[in-house]
Order: structure tokens, then C-alpha cells, then sequence
């Protein structure tokens, strides 16, 4: 569960270090995400030279999560990390970054996020 002032791992090659949440989109009492949910964040620390600045606000898509998500056929899936991947825009779906790191949830791609899951190298 990601809720507001978590801190994610970027899981792309943006060049940012740290992403620090500000909002949950979903509505004005939505309180935490899950995988696959919309997250406004601030970067906290970026590379010299990168697609983010420090302190940038950005539009997230959670993709990796500590706490276990159930899916419908009665499984559980769960990450060690809380991990996120910076968007262009909500409704094109596509990421800054050219590489994804790490394993992504099988929901990313459900969701319609088939550009993340196909740069990633393995999606669970």
C-alpha cells in the first residue's frame, strides 16, 4: 500500500533516484495505491543530465508493491521493493524512460500499459 509521503524506487532509467508521493488519484478520500494506480510524485534526488530535475513533480503508475496483492484466481503476488515507473502523460500511457528494471506485475499489462511491460525484462 502506497499512501501519501512513501517513498518508491524508480524501476526505469529516468534518472531519478528517489520518487517522494504527493497524491493518490482516485478521488479527494483515496488514502492508498495499488499496483497499477496513478500516483502524482515529487523527485527527491535525480542524475546530473537526465529526463527528471530535482524537486519535479511527475505522473507515476505503481508497479511493484511490498504489500501482497490478490488476484482473482485466489494467488498472492508481492514484491521486496515499492517501485514505480515515471509516465509522459495519463493518457498516452507511455513512459520517459527507454528501460525497465526489475520484474512488473501481469496487472501492469491488463491495465493497458503494454509499452512498460514490453520493455520490461520479466513480468510475473
Amino acid at each position: 500500500m502506497i499512501q501519501l509521503r512513501s517513498v518508491l524506487k524508480p524501476a526505469d532509467n529516468s534518472g531519478a533516484k528517489w520518487l517522494r508521493v504527493i497524491l493518490v488519484h482516485g478521488g479527494s478520500r483515496r488514502r492508498f495505491g495499488h499496483i497499477g494506480d496513478i500516483i502524482t510524485c515529487a523527485v527527491d534526488q535525480a542524475e546530473p543530465d537526465s529526463f527528471v530535475k530535482n524537486s519535479q513533480l511527475v505522473k507515476a503508475v505503481i508497479v511493484r508493491t511490498k504489500k501482497e496483492h490478490r488476484r482473482p484466481d485466489g494467488s498472492y503476488i508481492r514484491f521486496d521493493d515499492n517501485a514505480a515507473v515515471i509516465l509522459e502523460s495519463i493518457k498516452a500511457k507511455n513512459p520517459i524512460a527507454t528501460r525497465i528494471f526489475g520484474p512488473i506485475a501481469r496487472e501492469i499489462k491488463e491495465l493497458g500499459y503494454s509499452k512498460i511491460a514490453s520493455l520490461a525484462k520479466e513480468v510475473w
